[in-house]
């Protein structure tokens, strides 16, 4: 009778990962509606606001001041060691391994490039947009700052906007504009937005960055969400020609194995023996030996009669130490009597 044999969840991760992946036949882009226009346009004016308010010394960087003088990191000196460790989500290299890393898996499951193509060209709209700022602006952090009440830009320093803040905005917001559900987008929105709102939180209480500098990173990454529908038709032109491309290198290599005529085996040929010179004897004939061994006979035990081993008498061996015993009996013998004893 066959058994199959129980699948355990291990083997059935194994049996999904062996499937070939499909293609979904419609995948949710996101388009440039006119809600997502009124967002961006708000949000750029937001942007500009903030920059103009540092460049002019308003109130905001008055107000960067006081909150420097604060100290946070002194007063709930507490919590400094969760904030050292929270603050990685905003760096750029952790979290774009791990958001990569799952985008990489959904590529793979989808047999689509649109999520790494998507996080790929997001970062670089980050680096060159917030590199562009903080180059061009040059303001100085809060413990480089050399006069109190100034704005400290101009001065050759990387530090507006924040490039944490606009780092978590973007990688974490990616999952939300990417997700397949408008449930999941929600969800995936409000949990980005509360990860960025505590990564820039989490600088200003280290000091590594002003007030303002959070404001400006927050608006600095979700610009680039926003505007990420007007370069889908950008990425899904480089998705069609890397996969043309590697249509194109399967076939050579398939037509290179094809054109590859194999080696033509070779055919024994019959030699004929060598004719002995004339006036020399004859060579003798040489007997054909047998490929194959000749089968053995058969053992066969001598006949003789056989005894049991619990019939055998035991025999103290020769050279041994131990004194015979004639009074041992062989087994299966029924045992004598026992003298009575006598009192002596």
């Amino acid at each position: 009778m066959r058994t199959e044999r129980n699948l355990t969840r291990l083997d059935r991760v194994f049996a999904r990962l062996d499937r070939e992946p499909e293609r979904p036949a419609h995948i949710d882009v996101p388009k440039m509606s006119r809600h997502r226009v009124v967002l961006f346009t708000a949000t750029l004016a937001f942007y500009l606001a903030i920059v103009w308010a540092v460049v002019i010394t308003s109130w905001l960087v008055r107000l960067d001041w006081q909150v420097m003088f604060f100290r946070p990191y002194q007063q709930w000196a507490g919590i400094h060691w969760l904030v050292d460790y929270y603050v990685v989500l905003g760096q750029r290299g952790p979290t774009a391994v791990m958001v990569a890393s799952w985008l990489g898996w959904r590529s793979w499951r989808q047999h689509t490039l649109r999520p790494l193509l998507t996080l790929g060209v997001s970062l670089l709209l980050l680096n060159i947009t917030v590199g562009a700022a903080k180059l061009g602006m040059g303001r100085l952090g809060p413990h480089y700052a050399t006069v109190i009440g100034s704005n400290e830009m101009g001065l050759g320093g990387d530090i507006f906007p924040s490039g944490h803040t606009a780092n978590a905005v973007l990688t974490w917001g990616i999952l939300a504009y990417l997700a397949s559900t408008p449930r999941a987008r929600r969800w995936l929105s409000a949990a980005s937005a509360i990860t960025s709102l505590g990564v820039g939180m989490s600088t200003v209480y280290l000091g590594t960055h002003w007030l303002s500098d959070v404001l400006l990173g927050w608006a600095a990454g979700l610009l680039i969400l926003l505007a990420l529908p007007w370069c889908e038709p950008f990425i899904d032109r480089t998705e069609t020609q890397i996969f043309d491309l590697r249509d194109r290198l399967r076939d050579r290599r398939r037509s290179r194995r094809g054109s590859t005529v194999p080696a033509p085996i070779p055919v024994p040929v019959a030699l004929k023996p060598r004719p002995a010179p004339a006036g020399d004897s004859p060579a003798p004939e040489l007997e054909p030996v047998p490929s194959g061994r000749q089968p053995r006979a058969p053992i066969h035990l001598a006949p003789g009669p056989h005894t049991a081993r619990s019939e055998r008498t035991p025999v103290t061996p020769a050279g041994s130490r131990r004194p015979p015993h004639s009074d041992r009996l062989p087994r299966g013998t029924a045992t004598p009597a026992a003298r009575p004893l006598t009192g002596g």
